[in-house]
């Protein structure tokens, strides 16, 4: 437990630091769209996946680094779904980087931290770089694509 809480306090004042490095004002519309990618990590870390699959496009297609292709919408429910059956959510953050709007589309490029457990107890780490392409409908940014995974050497 001790060797978790010393963890979670590096990565949270390197994540402090990282915050300081690409600090910016966002704009009233760029806040939107990180309000929109902010609930959906909290709806899946929370393990509310119904509602979280609401955040996908019909046309959805993405595409992790360690996948061999891309993958659709229903195909991407399938991995959520195997992936929540088997790990939970114990502690995630999320850091933007770049936010560009044009019209109805925005791409979001962040990083993120998480730490999982898996159904026997085994914790796990994973940092990455992840781009969300979003399209908005009503008032909701939703994903049409996305791609990113670990940084090279963190998997």
């Amino acid at each position: 437990m001790r060797q978790r809480t010393i963890t979670l306090a590096v990565i949270s004042l390197a994540m402090i630091a990282a915050t300081a490095l690409y600090a910016q004002e966002w704009s009233t519309d760029q806040k939107e769209v990180w309000k929109n990618v902010e609930t959906y990590w909290d709806l899946g870390a929370k393990g509310e996946i119904e509602e979280f699959l609401t955040y996908f496009h019909d046309d959805f297609s993405g595409w992790n680094i360690g996948a061999a292709l891309p993958a659709n919408r229903d195909e991407r429910i399938k991995i959520i779904r195997f992936s929540q059956s088997r790990n939970k959510s114990l502690f995630y953050r999320i850091q933007p980087l770049a936010i560009k709007i044009h019209g109805d589309v925005a791409f979001v490029h962040y990083y993120y931290m998480d730490i999982t457990e898996d159904d026997e107890g085994n914790e796990t780490e994973v940092q990455g770089r992840w781009t969300d392409i979003l399209i908005k409908q009503g008032d909701k940014w939703i994903m049409i694509g996305d791609h990113g995974g670990p940084i090279p050497g963190d998997d």
